[in-house]
Formats: structure tokens, C-alpha cells, sequence
């Protein structure tokens, strides 16, 4: 079954087609194999909140949103995300006023160059992390995830980083960002880190996140930090495993 013949009554066709872009995604070498292994995880996840977003989730992709329009911010990419949603990242970093930087943990020319390729194709006009001559270290990080751009995370208040490696969540913390993630696993160290985490589906996020940055556009600094102010991440983790909680409990019965 490939993406070009997956039945369109099919009752999970949307996740077929995930699967088939990222499986092309990985001959293209804009993806790890390690990418693959990530996104089957997330998938797990996702039939347990039932393919939806939650109202438990809009509320926080509400104020990642808030968030991003209020500070200096960034827009962190890795083969994943870019895969998934490229031209998306493109819209919401364009509407929000946020820079664009490649991170990957699995690292090489190749890859980045690849997705940036692949963002510039969707209107990026300026890509950070690639320039050797612009990268320095996050303090204490040994992974290849340590380089970031000293124009781009480096400089920034708040870091967009879905799809996260927690290692990497724990020292931009340490160097005092505010990191918003997209993790559908609310037990995750990403998740329980990060500042304010929305517990879904990437492809389903992004659109929403667009369509909310827009609703937002006209606010006053007040009303957007009146929404972040107001935000528990805890409280949003606790109250979104109540809900998959339920939801496994109703489905056995």
C-alpha cells in the first residue's frame, strides 16, 4: 500500500499518508531511521487520545501561541517536524514573528541542507543552524543537539521545539528559555520539563496554532500575557492523563 493508492474510506487513511510522506522522507534523507522508530512511538499515543485534539490541548496551544507572539522567539527543526510539516512551520513562523533553526540529535551536511532546502521551497527566507561560523555550544550538552546558532536559539526568550529530545529541554531550561513543546507523550522529560507542552499530533497543532496566531493578531500585550499568565503546565499534563486514562478505561469496557 503506497501513498498514491491508500483507499480514502480507509478508517486511518490520514495516518496511512503520514507514514508514506515520512517513509519517502527517509529516502530523501530529510529523516533518520531513528525518526521512524520516534514517530510509530507517537502514534501509540495518539490512538489513545483517539486522533483528536482535545479541548485540554487547545487551551495550550492558546497560550504556546500567546507565548511565541509576546517574546523573541524560535522555531526549532528537525527531520521530523520538517517532514511533517514544513510549509506550516513557514506560515506560523511568518505570523509570529519567530526565526527558523535546524537542530538535529542524528546530524550530518546532508540532512540540513536538505531541510532547508525543503523549508526555503515553502517561503523561509532565512534558515539559522547551518553557518559553522555562527554556531556555539548550549552549556553542558554533549549531544550533537548542543549547536545552536548564535543569531537564532542562542539569542532567543523562547524556544518552539516539537518533537523533542528531553536532554536537550533540560539545559535550554538551564539557560533560562521558556521551551513550548508538541509531545504526545505527557510522561515524557520533554513533557514534564518544558514550560508549556501540548499533548497531540503535530499535523494537527500546527494548523491550529496558525489559525489561533491569526484570532491574535489584534491583542494587546496585556490580553496576550493575561493567557500565559493564567497557565499551569502541570495542571494541563495532569488533567490530559485523566482524559487518556478515561479514554483506555472506556474502550475496555
Amino acid at each position: 500500500m503506497t501513498r498514491h493508492n491508500i483507499p480514502k474510506d480507509h478508517p486511518r487513511a490520514n495516518s496511512l499518508k503520514i507514514r508514506a510522506n515520512l517513509s519517502d522522507s527517509f529516502d530523501n534523507r530529510i529523516i533518520s531511521q531513528f525518526g521512524l522508530i520516534a514517530h510509530g512511538r507517537g502514534e501509540a499515543f495518539d490512538y489513545i487520545l483517539g486522533e483528536t485534539t482535545t479541548k485540554i490541548s487547545l487551551k495550550t496551544i492558546q497560550a504556546a501561541t500567546a507565548q511565541l507572539l509576546l517574546s523573541n522567539s524560535v522555531i526549532s527543526v528537525n527531520g521530523n517536524s520538517a517532514a511533517l510539516c514544513a510549509k506550516n512551520i513557514v506560515k506560523l513562523a511568518n505570523l509570529t514573528n519567530s526565526k527558523i533553526e535546524i537542530n538535529l540529535f542524528h546530524k550530518s551536511k546532508t540532512r540540513a541542507n536538505k531541510i532547508s532546502q525543503l523549508l526555503k521551497k515553502h517561503g523561509a527566507k532565512d534558515v539559522y543552524g547551518l553557518n559553522t561560523k555562527y554556531l556555539t555550544k548550549i552549556p553542558g550538552l554533549k549531544s550533537n543537539r548542543k549547536f545552536i546558532d548564535k543569531r537564532g536559539i542562542f539569542l532567543s526568550d523562547v524556544i518552539f521545539v516539537p518533537l523533542e529530545d528531553g536532554d536537550r529541554t533540560e539545559f535550554l531550561k538551564k539557560m533560562n528559555k521558556i521551551v513550548i513543546t508538541v509531545d504526545l507523550n505527557p510522561l515524557s522529560r520533554t513533557s514534564v520539563m518544558s514550560d508549556i507542552t501540548i499533548v497531540d499530533n503535530l499535523v494537527r497543532v500546527l494548523p491550529e496554532m496558525i489559525k489561533q496566531s491569526k484570532n491574535m493578531s489584534n491583542l494587546s500585550e496585556s490580553d496576550l500575557q493575561k493567557i500565559t499568565k493564567k497557565f499551569n503546565n502541570k495542571k494541563q499534563l495532569n488533567l490530559i492523563l485523566k482524559y487518556m486514562s478515561k479514554r483506555l478505561i472506556d474502550l475496555s469496557t
